[in-house]
């Protein structure tokens, strides 16, 4: 039997603007962090790598490792959301970016580094998850969009301000260990604000954690995304140890779909499947994430390898990207609160989303800044428009006990693409590479990543071009599963906004009488 009890605000009483800003603070707070923790390495990278003596293979793990771990445990964190007070669990997720900080600012070594990123990603996979889910618990899906400044100004500053901090540090007499410490101090703040603002129902309810399904799930993922890593680096594509780890991928992920259908309390419902738009929703956010991360996170090394800027002016050429994604989040968040309708905005933005990769599939080593800028401008402003929507879209069309579920199955499948698109474009990077420079030199992929200010400049000029007309192929193979996207969101189908919090309608489902099935589409169950 469920019983739920509420403190605090209560499950049923719907927050002011004032009370809400409060509440979010903290939570705003969060989510910097998990995006600061990202962004502000992305321009140490290519220093850090090089100062470990570390290899272009390494590169790509200390991205992919990070992500690997996120992505294996948001449908678990999302699970959980539905079973335990989501405030506690978000202080948890910012504890595992304490210590995955402190250790990342000490590694002594290229090992070191990469365990911690794995801690990282289980800090990153609870906010990935808890953030939306919170939100959607306090904010009804129709005034949602009225937020969405406060959010893009979040996710701008810390996007923004994550590369201009990375390189300033790297430059700096503290060097690139700092770019890990330096969050720290805004994990405590948050963790503060949290317990000070941040006042959610308490559910109490019989629970039956699915332990085999989280296992199942968590192996089948993990092998799936090592098996992409190491391909075409380790052993071949086509080769014994592929089929070993594919089979045995898909050995766990169909023993999990048939432990998910028996069990009671299953990490990821398979009911959400049968709803269209959450299952083409999945289906475009997985699509995105190849095309979005699989391109976009070699840019910082683009602009320091191949352009030859500086790790400071390398943050400082992404500004372009950031106030297109903001930009676009923020005016599109406007209009859908005020005229609820909202996929008009994901079909614009999915309709960029390939333009813009394959504008940046026709760089070089000597392609203008001026035309860099308005190709991540195009870039930014259609991952501005996707990306928050796809989640609404999702969270308006699902009972509120399976928010949590919902949401995090949209964000999961966007970080596994992700990682498989970092993972396989990060090894095709680096067999370009090799080739370019002649089986082996520096900056292959079983060499050092050059530090190009080091290199005489006949050299540095060969190294220059091998990874501008690498780069540009990453992002002219990432363009097919950009198109794939927008398919998948023109057949999503456009449902009213919702007007009541996910906490309203929560109360309203435990007080109901059981019904044989949950009807979709009704003022509280959508």
């Amino acid at each position: 039997m469920t019983t739920t009890s509420a403190e605090g605000t209560g499950a049923g009483a719907a927050l002011t603007p004032r009370q809400t800003v409060q509440a979010m603070s903290g939570l705003m707070m969060g989510l910097f962090v998990a995006i600061l923790a990202g962004t502000v390495v992305s321009t140490a990278l290519p220093r850090i790598i090089h100062d470990l003596g570390a290899s272009q293979s390494s590169y790509t793990w200390v991205v992919t490792l990070e992500l690997l771990a996120m992505t294996a445990t948001v449908p678990l964190w999302g699970k959980l959301a539905d079973l335990y007070n989501n405030k506690l669990l978000v202080q948890l997720s910012l504890g595992f970016f304490v210590v995955g900080s402190l250790v990342a600012g000490f590694a002594p070594n290229i090992e070191v580094l990469l365990g911690s990123r794995v801690l990282q990603g289980l800090g990153g996979g609870g906010l990935t998850a808890l953030v939306q889910i919170v939100m959607a618990a306090i904010i009804p899906p129709r005034e949602l969009g009225r937020y969405s400044g406060i959010f893009g100004a979040v996710f701008a500053s810390a996007t923004v301000g994550g590369p201009l901090l990375g390189g300033f540090l790297v430059d700096s007499p503290l060097g690139w260990r700092a770019c890990f410490l330096i969050g720290v101090p805004f994990v405590l703040v948050a963790i503060f604000l949290l317990q000070r603002t941040l006042h959610l129902p308490t559910v109490r309810r019989e629970v039956k954690i699915d332990w085999w399904g989280a296992f199942l799930i968590t192996a089948g993922v993990s092998t799936l995304l090592v098996w992409t890593t190491f391909a075409g680096k380790r052993f071949d594509w086509v080769s014994g140890w592929s089929v070993l780890m594919v089979g045995g991928a898909l050995v766990a992920l169909v023993a999990a779909v048939l432990v998910e259908r028996r069990h009671p309390e299953p990490i990821i419902p398979m009911d959400l499947f049968r709803n269209r738009t959450v299952t083409l929703a999945i289906v475009a956010s997985a699509l995105v994430g190849v095309a979005m991360f699989g391109g976009s996170v070699f840019l910082a090394q683009y602009f320091q390898v191949a352009q030859g800027y500086s790790p400071t002016k390398a943050g400082l050429m992404s500004l372009p990207m950031i106030i297109g994604m903001m930009g676009a989040s923020t005016v599109a968040g406007g209009l859908i609160t005020k005229y609820g309708k909202w996929k008009i905005y994901l079909v614009i933005g999915s309709v960029l989303l390939p333009i813009g990769l394959a504008l940046f599939g026709t760089i070089d080593a000597h392609t203008s800044k001026y035309m860099l800028w308005g190709f991540m401008l195009v870039l930014g402003v259609g991952i501005g428009l996707v990306m928050q929507n796809l989640v609404l879209a999702a969270q308006n069309d699902v009972p509120a006990r399976e928010l949590g579920a919902a949401t995090s199955a949209v964000s999961f499948f966007r970080s596994m693409g992700g990682t498989i698109g970092v993972s396989v474009l990060g090894a095709i990077l680096a067999n370009k590479v090799i080739d370019g420079l002649g089986g082996g030199g520096s900056g292959g992929g079983g060499g050092a990543v050059p530090n190009v200010a080091e290199l005489p400049p006949p050299v540095r000029a060969v190294v220059e071009n091998v990874y501008g007309n690498a780069t540009a192929d990453l992002f002219m193979m990432s363009v097919p599963f950009a198109v794939l996207a927008l398919i998948a969101v023109v057949f999503i189908k456009e449902k009213p906004l919702l007007t009541t919090t996910g906490a309203e309608r929560r109360a309203a489902e435990d007080d109901a009488p059981a019904r044989p099935q949950d009807q979709v589409g009704g003022t509280l169950d959508a």
